[in-house]
């Protein structure tokens, strides 16, 4: 029997060595090889200069980038692609780079060391230090690397809050790590006052983002549990940011009754999360989210919109609307008590 020639196992094989790819772009990153190239072309030489480098290293490391996409090459010399520019040298205003310290943390990778073994339980066999550790060092390594990349949405947020102008305001921002979607609101809405809650050690990068883009004297701390700390009342807003899906639907929903106990009369609560079509495998990027999940949490998923809905129409949320933020993975569902 002749072998079919449009079967391969390409496939399985990229998957597999999917760790190299993964270390030449965090070596890029640490090395800060795109700056190094800039605006103009350059020899793997003139960079190796530049970076403190084997020429040899970077060369070999260049050419892997350009077979990756990120580099163009031509006759000896490489130069950025329009993306890498935006997102992958220091001094651009997108720059996305400092988001590799946290993703390739060991803490987040041990749950993908036995990923067999949370297939069998049904969740991870990390334990300690695994992210739904509150003490673990991984969330304020998060909170440094994340913010550049969370800028954008947050500040999508804030318009969509469509708060009234010319207003005190009081917005809840749970789980605030960086602190800056509640940062975004306070910058839009200028008299209104945030309250952070976070692990304490988190919270000390929120008040430092907080002092640099200049709100500090309107944001508050809450440090604690989103699940037994004092929230306060009389919100406007509450900000749940990507937090729900480290938790069941029951633990979700619990969190979510505290929010409703917290809000106005006419309060809402805008949520960030990756939202999976129904099928749950599209699209790509929010479908596989739950395999993270998978080896990092217990029991959290990424859940769909009715899911999502569900939860909070169970928790007195009669509103529900789904935004997505193309082209990113992440959604933002606003529901209205």
């Amino acid at each position: 029997m002749q072998p079919d020639p449009s079967l391969s196992p390409m496939l399985f094989f990229e998957t597999l060595n999917g760790y190299q790819r993964t270390a030449a772009i965090k070596t890029a990153v640490e090395l800060d090889l795109f700056s190094a190239i800039g605006s103009t072309n350059k020899t793997s030489g003139e960079i190796a200069d530049t970076i403190g480098a084997a020429e040899r290293g970077v060369r070999i490391l260049a050419d892997s980038l350009t077979v990756l996409g990120f580099l163009v090459k031509s006759g000896d010399s490489y130069a950025l692609t329009d993306a890498s520019a935006m997102f992958l040298v220091r001094s651009s205003p997108a720059y996305v780079g400092s988001i590799a310290a946290f993703l390739t943390d060991p803490d987040l990778i041990r749950g993908f060391n036995d990923l067999t073994g949370a297939v069998r339980q049904g969740g991870t066999t990390v334990t300690g230090d695994g992210s739904v550790d509150p003490e673990s060092p991984m969330w304020v390594t998060f909170a440094r690397a994340m913010m550049p990349m969370m800028f954008p949405a947050a500040q999508q947020m804030a318009e969509m809050a469509a708060l009234p102008e010319g207003k005190d305001l009081k917005v809840l921002d749970i789980a605030a790590s960086h602190g800056i979607f509640g940062i975004a609101m306070a910058q839009r809405y200028p008299r209104t006052h945030i309250y952070a809650l976070d692990w304490a050690n988190v919270l000390e990068v929120a008040t430092e983002n907080a002092q640099k883009f200049g709100v500090g004297d309107r944001h508050h701390l809450i440090p604690g549990s989103a699940f037994d700390v004092d929230l306060g009342t009389g919100y406007d807003i509450i900000l749940l940011t990507n937090f729900l899906h480290h938790f069941d639907k029951e633990t979700c929903e619990s969190v979510i009754k505290r929010c409703h106990a917290a809000l106005n009369d006419d309060g809402k609560v805008i949520t960030l999360e990756f939202v999976p079509n129904d099928d749950r495998i599209s699209p790509p990027g929010e479908a596989l989210f739950s395999l993270v999940m998978l080896a990092g949490t217990p029991a959290g998923d990424a859940y769909t919109f009715n899911e999502l809905k569900t939860m909070f129409e169970n928790s007195g949320f009669s509103r529900n609307e789904h935004i997505p933020l193309a082209p990113t993975p992440q959604h933002v569902i606003i529901s209205q008590k």
